[in-house]
């Protein structure tokens, strides 16, 4: 189901592209802008994550920047990017390891990145050393609920395994290897271990968000479903949903703040 399904719905200037290639990514920017009610969606994460960016010194650094416009929101962010993208401040080694000193950051932020990083506890080791206390990470990622995974498991290209024991996946492309669920797995399911293997960061926030707003864009692969006009009514009503407790978000507002 999900292969057909998906095809007949995917974008058509995504169709037959490498998602490790970087021309896919410089692709998928266009497709944000030229999706007003998906631009809308950026705009309103980049807004969600400024709000929690703690006062104060230090940089401020964005991974996986390659598809977005962070800085029209947030001046300042260095931007960067395991590729090879034209616009960006730097291109990062595949060590995981940032050329800055230590404690030199007061934050770390990115969208939908989180679950493609293969070894997360080297990531998190690598976050500690150049963040600052009282700085955070802050990030906007796929969440678990029934509706969720319906939604990854058969419009999505990614792979999506809530019930993978481990938080490591295989090496494989740098945005062709992932688990959906990850953030999940490591903010909630295993709360417990993460909070004893990383006693130097705090989970302050798990917001989960948007039902449905991101399917109705199509996101940077499918075809959009709405126009940009009808955005804030739809957010209306999701926020509805969330008041009354019913709330089958795709995507969580993470928060890890450093001790």
């Amino acid at each position: 189901m999900k292969g057909r399904l998906y095809r007949l719905l995917q974008h058509p200037l995504t169709r037959g592209m490498d998602v490790d290639d970087p021309q896919t990514t410089i692709q998928r920017r266009a497709i944000i802008r030229s999706k007003p009610f998906l631009e809308k969606i950026y705009r309103e994460w980049y807004r969600l994550i400024r709000e929690h960016i703690p006062p104060g010194g230090g940089g401020v650094v964005e991974l996986g920047s390659g598809a977005g416009f962070i800085k029209e929101c947030i001046p300042g962010v260095i931007t960067t990017d395991v590729l090879d993208i034209e616009g960006l401040d730097w291109k990062l080694p595949t060590d995981g390891k940032l050329p800055v000193s230590d404690q030199s950051l007061r934050a770390i932020v990115m969208t939908d990145v989180l679950h493609h990083i293969n070894d997360p506890r080297q990531f998190l080791a690598e976050a500690g050393r150049v963040v600052r206390p009282g700085g955070a990470i802050i990030m906007v990622e796929p969440w678990v609920t029934p509706w969720s995974a319906f939604v990854y498991r058969n419009l999505h290209p990614e792979p999506f395994h809530p019930e993978a024991e481990e938080w490591e996946f295989p090496i494989q492309g740098p945005l062709s290897g992932a688990n959906g669920a990850l953030p999940w797995i490591m903010f909630k399911r295993d709360r417990d271990r993460f909070e004893a293997e990383f006693p130097d960061w705090i989970i302050t926030v798990v917001e989960p968000i948007m039902p449905f707003v991101y399917l109705l864009s199509g996101g940077v692969s499918m075809r959009s479903f709405a126009p940009g006009w009808l955005y804030g009514v739809c957010r209306t009503l999701e926020r509805g949903m969330g008041r009354i407790h019913c709330n089958p978000a795709m995507f969580a507002l993470c928060k890890l703040s450093r001790k």
